[in-house]
């Protein structure tokens, strides 16, 4: 029998797998210790995580989806919950075993706690108060993988930006479907702008990574920064005095714009954390996939 693909690359949001590769990459580089041999199989570790979590988030949220969002996979009928399911628990253990494979115990005491993030926000956390944080916890925890539970310390400063970034990129995306709250466009501007400043934090390798750094955290903060500006209320006119009023918060369209871009931001992001602590190849080979991705971003919505 003949598997339809495309549902199942809709379902784990496939293209999005292509800015969860430089977290192990920013933290490995941070720690000291390059992906190497069979270490090279953290980034993939990476990816199997982070489509489990995405069949996760669609089998958890169908309901709502069928509401909302009835051209997704489940609530379209493309695919059904107990394989959707399945596939979560599937990519989740195929991901500690990459970890596992990768770096040994050291990698799975990052691991392990990492899996069950991912599950704890998608069952529990989502829709409380607590979901950008629970989601921040993730993308830190994917980057001291990279590092290793026994080098954590020294991914710390990348660690945090990625967390600081996706705070803010979850607290907006939550207002995809009916628009927001200004205060969300505030927490993501601000979390942008503190990422920014992370990114150029500690001792730079030379004066050459010091400048790929920071023109690659400029590139980060006029992309994601100009995209959430873009979700502010419009301010009302003389000819228009109660505009604001009649569309308050954000527009749903705006949202999504900024939460595609903050998803794309993570690449020059962990393109400038590589630079900075020292592998300009690193951080070049994280950047070359941005292009990809938003090619690829334009064919299948990465949220």
């Amino acid at each position: 029998m003949r598997v339809a693909l495309r549902p199942w690359l809709d379902l784990v949001r496939a293209p999005a797998a292509l800015t969860v590769l430089g977290d192990t990459v920013a933290g490995a580089v941070a720690a000291g210790r390059p992906l190497r041999g069979r270490r090279l199989a953290l980034p993939l570790a990476s990816v199997a995580l982070y489509w489990s979590g995405m069949a996760l988030n669609d089998w958890a949220d169908r309901d709502v989806d069928a509401l909302e969002r009835p051209e997704r996979p489940i609530p379209s009928g493309r695919i059904a919950p107990g394989p959707a399911l399945a596939a979560a628990a599937g990519l989740g253990a195929t991901g500690l075993a990459l970890a596992g494979l990768a770096g040994g115990a050291d990698a799975l005491r990052i691991a392990v706690p990492l899996t069950a993030a991912v599950w704890a926000y998608d069952t529990v956390l989502k829709p409380t108060p607590a979901a950008p944080l629970g989601m921040a916890a993730c993308r830190g925890l994917d980057v001291l993988l990279g590092a290793g539970s026994g080098h954590w310390r020294a991914a710390g400063v990348p660690a945090l930006a990625l967390a600081t970034h996706t705070l803010g990129v979850t607290a907006l995306s939550r207002g995809e479907v009916h628009g927001g709250r200004p205060a969300d466009t505030r927490l993501a501007l601000a979390a942008t702008a503190a990422t920014t400043l992370l990114t150029g934090a500690g001792r730079a390798a030379s004066a050459r990574h010091r400048t790929a750094a920071a023109l690659c955290a400029l590139g980060y903060a006029a992309t994601t920064g100009t995209a959430q500006l873009a979700t502010a209320p419009a301010r009302p006119t003389p000819a228009e005095p109660d505009r604001t009023a009649a569309e308050p918060g954000r527009t749903a369209a705006a949202v999504r714009t900024a939460t595609v871009a903050g998803i794309h931001g993570m690449l020059p992001l962990q393109a400038g954390l590589a630079a900075r602590r020292g592998s300009l190849p690193a951080a070049a080979l994280v950047l070359a996939a941005l292009p990809l991705a938003r090619r690829l971003s334009a064919r299948r919505s990465p949220t």
